[in-house]
């Protein structure tokens, strides 16, 4: 039974992994013309949306969501969650798709290799890459996405910075926090369970699983300077610890 198991498991994950590259070949250029000649970015966001939901549902992911009443529905907020899955982005993305239909994200420069028509989607959509190796790189993008958030953005970020292994929360970088600081956004701690089981660092294989996704309530940041950065990157990652502990 447990080979049968891992069978349809590489099945079901390369169907996945299929389906979602036709689609993003098929219709990732479709929603950048459309994107170009509407000025908008709905149409995009909407083909990534169905597109993350299909691959999941192939895959065999589910995710329940709680804590909805802390979603923040009147101001730009960062959201930032623990990181064991390459699964959690698009899981988070939908949960938070009733308040936030284009939420943005900040992310590692290294994954502008990937998929070079994701990586004009993410431009065009307004994420901003962080390239920790390039100092000056770094500190421009972080007051690029601070400009962002005080015109009325939303973004994801994941603050350990790289895929944990184990248990409890890798350090925080501070870049993430620090944005949230200078645009005098509240951080909200999401904690997702479940998707480590789903697809461990390393593997490419998917495991059908129920992912939790819990949200917290947000860390006010208005009253903060970057003199107070190191108090609320613990704050913050307190709150997280948390919340995953009771989730």
């Amino acid at each position: 039974m447990h080979i049968f198991s891992r069978v349809v498991n590489a099945i079901r994950s390369s169907a996945a992994y299929a389906v979602v590259t036709i689609w993003v070949i098929l219709f990732g250029p479709l929603g950048l013309i459309l994107t170009r000649f509407t000025r908008q970015t709905r149409t995009l966001y909407a083909l990534g949306r169905a597109g993350a939901r299909l691959g999941l549902a192939i895959a065999g992911i589910r995710f329940h969501v709680t804590g909805l009443e802390h979603v923040q529905h009147d101001r730009p907020t960062v959201y930032y969650a623990n990181h064991t899955s390459n699964i959690e982005p698009p899981i988070i993305f939908l949960s938070l798709i009733s308040t936030h239909p284009q939420l943005k994200a900040v992310y590692k420069a290294e994954l502008r290799t990937v998929f070079p028509i994701l990586r004009t989607a993410f431009d065009v959509a307004g994420f901003v890459p962080i390239d920790r190796s390039n100092r000056d790189q770094s500190i421009s993008a972080l007051q690029g996405a601070s400009d962002s958030i005080r015109s009325g953005n939303s973004f994801l970020i994941f603050p350990e910075g790289t895929r944990n292994r184990g248990d409890g929360l890798l350090p925080f970088k501070k870049g993430g926090i620090v944005m949230a600081i200078m645009a005098d956004a509240p951080l909200v701690p999401v904690a997702v369970r479940g998707a480590r089981t789903a697809m461990q660092k390393g593997s490419l294989f998917i495991r059908p699983v129920t992912v939790h996704v819990t949200i917290g309530e947000p860390i006010v940041t208005a009253t903060r300077t970057l003199d107070d950065r190191d108090t609320v990157i613990q704050d913050a990652r307190n709150a997280l610890f948390d919340l995953l502990l009771k989730s």
